[in-house]
């Protein structure tokens, strides 16, 4: 998956890296509407708590910035992005098939702008695409293990586009006080309305992305650490 600065525009049509996209238009797309809505309500009655180091990187809107974060936790990126990123908008590959013209249709009701081409690889289209929003000023956002898993395998060509862009990384992660998880194969999180997140942010510059496959494994280790599984788990604690 995957956003825009307040300085900078977004442009009027999402770009695209596919020439073969499906849609979802009319009374189709009036269908999750009341979903959108639910979830923007869902999102805002969230009561989050963070880092004075994580909203420094949160709140940094200097230069465009790729967010990695594992894929069950795509739940709390459009109310993250309301919250802390003024609003800008954040763009996430989305596949260009029938499903993904339902996600991608969904992902605009709640604040996420798409790039649609092959999110089980990146191919030459979704990089230039990406690329592109990069070099408009927008963000983008990548989810590693995504869209099939396994569950937290940190795929190394989740970093071609920051590596090409020379764009910073920020790494997202969010503990759930309280949360119902799915049975998909990433065991998708999905906070109860009202309980508390804890959100961290951690920002890895393009310096250290030079080695792929150390890089990637060096990420993953930081991803898990901000990620823990339940609340109680050890990781970074708020002041």
């Amino acid at each position: 998956m995957s956003a825009d600065p307040t300085s900078a525009s977004a442009p009027t049509t999402p770009p695209r890296a596919s020439r073969q996209v499906y849609g979802i238009e009319g009374w189709r797309r009036c269908l999750l509407y009341p979903l959108g809505l639910l979830v923007r309500l869902w999102g805002a009655s969230l009561r989050f708590e963070t880092t004075p180091e994580s909203e420094k990187w949160l709140r940094h809107l200097e230069d465009p910035v790729a967010f990695v974060l594992w894929h069950n936790r795509l739940f709390l990126v459009s109310e993250i992005f309301r919250r802390y990123r003024q609003r800008r908008p954040v763009y996430g590959l989305v596949s260009a098939s029938k499903d993904g013209a339902w996600l991608a249709a969904f992902f605009s009701l709640v604040g996420i702008s798409s790039v649609r081409g092959s999110s089980s690889r990146l191919g030459r289209e979704a990089v230039t695409a990406l690329l592109d929003v990069l070099r408009a000023g927008n963000d983008i956002g990548i989810t590693p293990d995504g869209p099939r898993g396994p569950m937290y395998d940190f795929k190394s060509g989740a970093l071609i586009v920051s590596r090409r862009s020379r764009s910073p990384i920020m790494l997202l992660g969010g503990a759930f006080e309280s949360a119902w998880q799915l049975k998909s194969w990433d065991r998708f999180y999905l906070p109860k309305p009202f309980s508390k997140v804890r959100v961290y942010c951690q920002r890895c510059d393009p310096e250290e992305l030079a080695d792929r496959e150390r890089s990637a494994e060096a990420l993953r280790a930081r991803l898990l650490a901000i990620n823990p599984d339940s609340a109680e788990s050890t990781g970074p604690q708020p002041t």
